[in-house]
């Protein structure tokens, strides 16, 4: 039993190095730490990304800082302290940002198209903000995750993916300068015809990115409700395999992808501020 008067965490400045300091390790693509307990270690500013971290368990353990994201609300359950806190940050979430819940609740075709029109509008005020900022902040990560030009970039991978692999059934879909997901290797790249050195401006990001919500735009114009039953087999990734979706659930994917990319947008637009780069107040 733990007594309430002890510290809540061990001090890891009476815990003797047991090794000389290294440079941070990145550890991928393992089951190593599967099952694994550490009994105090410093784990400070250490970064899980695309982890399987279910039931994991934290106690007594010092938090401040810990930052969870990524996870729109639907991680599961997550429990802080014997309250399960997930149905409220989905909850927050959805008030914060009400497209989700127009999003989450169309049914028809008429309801994607009324749901695309309201982001697209969204995504205008966004990249007006971004427009203020210099190139180099829109390059810029902030956190580690991807930069204004790479959130770009990957919703055009998501559009080449469920529309013209999907949808269009296209054979080579993609454009050479778009992002594919953290999971997907690099060395897998260059196989469906993506270039690992591209590194395009704002304004040529940009431009593909409208060329891209057009493609959606035409897509929704031309789906029925019928339609939006039936079902497409494709192979987009070779190296993910063939999946069959229905044409709903594609159009649902991109736009979910750009509702919730826009929010990780505007929270990292928020912290380049101009003042950062000389400009405004």
């Amino acid at each position: 039993m733990r007594s309430l008067r002890r510290a809540w965490w061990p001090s890891l400045l009476a815990v003797p190095e047991t090794e000389p300091k290294s440079p941070p390790q990145v550890h991928a693509n393992t089951r190593a730490f599967r099952g694994a307990s550490f009994h105090n270690a410093d784990l400070g500013g250490a970064t899980f990304r695309d982890c399987d971290l279910s039931g994991v368990r934290i106690v007594s353990s010092r938090v401040d800082g810990l930052v969870i994201s990524g996870l729109n609300g639907r991680a599961g359950r997550v429990v802080v302290d014997d309250v399960d806190v997930g149905a409220y940050v989905a909850a927050e979430l959805d008030r914060r940002h009400p497209e989700r819940v127009r999003l989450r609740e169309a049914r028809t075709a008429e309801d994607l198209r009324a749901v695309w029109a309201d982001l697209e509008r969204l995504w205008e005020d966004t990249l007006a903000r971004a427009g203020w900022l210099p190139g180099a902040a829109l390059q810029e990560r902030v956190d580690g995750e991807w930069s204004f030009v790479e959130t770009l970039r990957h919703l055009v991978f998501a559009v080449d993916s469920w529309v013209g692999g999907w949808l269009r059934g296209e054979a080579a879909p993609f454009s050479p300068v778009a992002l594919p997901p953290t999971d997907l290797a690099l060395g897998e790249w260059p196989t469906i015809g993506l270039d690992p050195q591209a590194r395009p401006s704002f304004a040529e990001a940009a431009a593909l990115f409208a060329g891209r919500r057009a493609r959606v735009r035409r897509a929704l114009h031309e789906v029925t409700d019928a339609g939006l039953d039936e079902s497409r087999t494709a192979t987009p990734v070779p190296v993910w395999g063939e999946e069959t979706h229905p044409v709903g659930e594609c159009l649902r994917v991109v736009l979910e992808e750009h509702c919730e990319h826009r929010r990780f947008a505007e929270r990292d637009l928020a912290a380049l501020r101009p003042t950062r780069y000389g400009q405004g107040d």
